[in-house]
């Protein structure tokens, strides 16, 4: 969530948090934090106060914001359906919700057990008994680097990050973070990339080792992170895509996904797919051979040699279909 777009209760409630989680924070550490003021945090917390939440305050060397400790956590009110449905979100994100050496298993428990019987009940029993199958496309990243682009999103600081590419190429740069998006079982940053001038859309579970910068990020007023993920999640990587199909653009493009690059018309009867990939046989073998249309590969040559070897390959599976029918029994 932009907590600079979020409601005045959605940033007193993340101030504490950051208290609760971090007795003796400042007010300027609040503040960047959340990318505000002090004088917005002060306003936050004269809130919570206001609220009945005793939120002290103690200046000096080893002042900051604690929790009093007249602060009792209100206990958790849940409706059976909301209990069931928290089960089954934990159950779509393809998470092992009854082991309890899984974090998400392991939370989830502990949130049970603090729930009455009437509605535990229903609960603990699909977490027990219902299963998922494992998204095979899911990556979780790890969670530490997770949280601190999260953070940076937040604060709208920069970072300094190493990747390493679905080949294997390794290299490091500079980054202004726009958003953590989830798509499809896999976390993404979306960012602008210094290293190029670019945006660009990074994995998050290929990232080795990030590193908070000093320095202010300026979101685009305009930014729609889930649509422009698709559109840079074609751009940026190794290898060169380049398709001409012989099919008016609208009749392709009911065909063709964001990350497969940009369409545009080459006449009324032809148009040319541009982008780029770091799994030419995936784009061939998933991507490409799924589309029912006539289409060249123009470039790069490792996708050309991508879609040669799917085309062997099916021819193949035909040769021998042929080879066992003629020489079965008779």
């Amino acid at each position: 969530m932009d907590l600079l777009a979020a409601s005045p209760t959605a940033r007193a409630l993340r101030v504490l948090e950051l208290v609760q989680t971090r007795p003796g924070i400042t007010a300027g550490a609040l503040a960047e934090r959340l990318g505000t003021s002090d004088r917005a945090v002060r306003r936050h917390v004269a809130t919570l106060r206001a609220a009945g939440v005793p939120v002290e305050s103690a200046s000096g060397p080893y002042g900051g914001y604690r929790l009093g400790r007249a602060l009792q956590v209100p206990p958790l009110v849940f409706t059976a359906s909301e209990a069931l449905g928290l089960v089954m979100a934990v159950l779509d994100g393809h998470h092992a919700a009854a082991d309890p050496a899984d974090p998400v298993g392991s939370a989830l428990a502990k949130l049970i057990r603090s729930l009455p019987q009437q509605v535990a009940g229903p609960a603990a029993s699909m977490r027990q008994h219902a299963l998922s199958a494992p998204d095979r496309r899911a990556a979780r990243p790890d969670p530490a680097i997770t949280s601190t682009l999260v953070d940076a999103v937040a604060a709208r600081r920069g970072v300094r990050l190493a990747y390493r590419s679905e080949s294997g190429r390794e290299w490091q740069t500079d980054a202004d973070p726009w958003a953590v998006v989830v798509r499809h079982g896999r976390w993404y940053l979306l960012c602008l990339a210094h290293d190029v001038g670019e945006p660009r859309a990074y994995r998050i579970d290929r990232i080795q080792h990030i590193e908070p910068l000093d320095h202010d990020v300026e979101v685009p007023d305009d930014l729609d992170a889930v649509a422009a993920l698709e559109v840079h999640l074609s751009t940026g990587w190794e290898f060169e895509t380049r398709v001409v199909f012989d099919a008016p653009l609208d009749t392709v493009a009911r065909h063709v996904v964001p990350p497969m690059g940009r369409l545009r018309a080459l006449d009324d009867e032809h148009c040319e797919l541009v982008g780029t990939t770091g799994n030419p046989s995936m784009y061939a073998g998933e991507w490409l051979a799924a589309i029912p249309l006539p289409f060249t590969v123009l470039g790069g040559p490792e996708l050309r040699a991508a879609v040669g070897d799917v085309g062997r390959r099916l021819g193949a599976a035909v040769a021998r279909t042929r080879i066992a029918t003629d020489h079965g029994p008779r």
